[in-house]
């Protein structure tokens, strides 16, 4: 009796070599479009990917021993084809705000005097046309004689109509002794008190900045009248041939009243002001200004260099505004 012979099985198929896999989901992805053109998908770029940045060498002469030695920009993103943006939409909504420019460039500060310096630089980014396109302000603290501290300005946010930076330059550069530069936010000096300048307000001819000062010791710190002033020249020299006022009342009464100077006590954390009050009217004779004014909150305190720039024209006369404490 013969036996019945088993069904053959059919052969498995083989299996699907890896790279065929790979190049099929490959395809199956570019069909679906998933680059974003708000992102950085742009023209076949990479989710997420950006334009690699330019470096450019500048031979800058500089100002007052500053100078710029490059520039970082980033390259341009190529535009979109037409095959590249077929079949997606751009909302109004991918464009944005302000956003960070990726612009930046490197300088280098040297102290050519004999005093350690502290520097306040303003840096102007430029367009092709010279426009300023964002100035932005470096501090330098503590440059000694004969050296060379290097650092790096970013030009920050900018807003997206903006043209196309191409170029950057030292706009001002002010100097100041070191122990008489104003403390940086946030530090506090020996004396517990911190003088510093705003940036002042102008209208009509009519000038004025505020001085402000801060208790930021541990003790009570008491003022009482006008801040103490001296005038300097660009070489920090004194300005002659210009009367300090008490008040403001000779220069302007759109200002306000002025109030009669009395004693004033800070306890820790409080603050008063003060204000520099002129006008920069200009007629027969030389026109005066002064980059530096020396302050001291009173007798025997601590000077302060600030840098208000008074243009003071012919008038030959500043008024200051007492002390008064500055209430939250």
């Amino acid at each position: 009796m013969s036996r019945p012979v088993p069904p053959r099985r059919p052969s498995p198929a083989p299996a699907a070599s890896l790279p065929a896999v790979l190049a099929a989901v490959a395809l199956l992805l570019t069909a679906c479009g998933t680059q974003d053109a708000g992102a950085g998908g742009v023209g076949g770029a990479a989710v997420g990917s950006s334009p690699s940045p330019s470096l450019t060498r500048i031979d800058d002469p500089g100002k007052d021993g500053v100078r710029i030695t490059s520039l970082t920009l980033p390259s341009p993103s190529p535009s979109p084809s037409a095959s590249a943006t077929r079949g997606r939409s751009v909302s109004a909504d991918t464009l944005g705000t302000d956003v960070d420019s990726g612009i930046s460039a490197t300088y280098e500060v040297t102290n050519e005097g004999t005093e350690t310096l502290t520097y306040s630089v303003v840096f102007t980014f430029t367009s092709d046309d010279g426009g300023a396109m964002a100035n932005r302000t470096a501090t330098v603290r503590d440059v000694g004689p004969g050296k060379t501290v290097r650092g790096t300005v970013l030009a920050g946010e900018l807003p997206p109509t903006t043209p196309r930076v191409t170029g950057a330059k030292v706009l001002t550069v002010t100097k100041v002794p070191a122990d008489e530069a104003p403390a940086e936010p946030g530090a506090c000096p020996a004396s517990g008190i911190r003088i510093s300048a705003d940036d002042g307000d102008a209208a009509m001819g009519l000038r004025v900045v505020g001085l402000r000062l801060d208790n930021c010791g541990t003790r009570a710190y008491t003022v009482e009248g006008y801040p103490l002033l001296e005038l300097l020249d660009a070489d920090r020299g004194p300005v002659d041939g210009v009367e300090i006022l008490d008040g403001s009342g000779e220069i302007t009464t759109g200002a306000g009243p002025d109030e009669p100077p009395r004693p004033v006590t800070l306890q820790p954390g409080e603050r008063a002001t003060a204000s520099l009050v002129w006008r920069n009217t200009t007629e027969a004779g030389t026109a005066v200004n002064v980059p530096y004014v020396r302050v001291r909150a009173k007798a025997g305190a601590d000077p302060v260099t600030v840098t208000p720039d008074l243009d003071l024209g012919t008038t030959g006369k500043l008024g200051v505004r007492p002390w008064a404490k500055l209430e939250n």
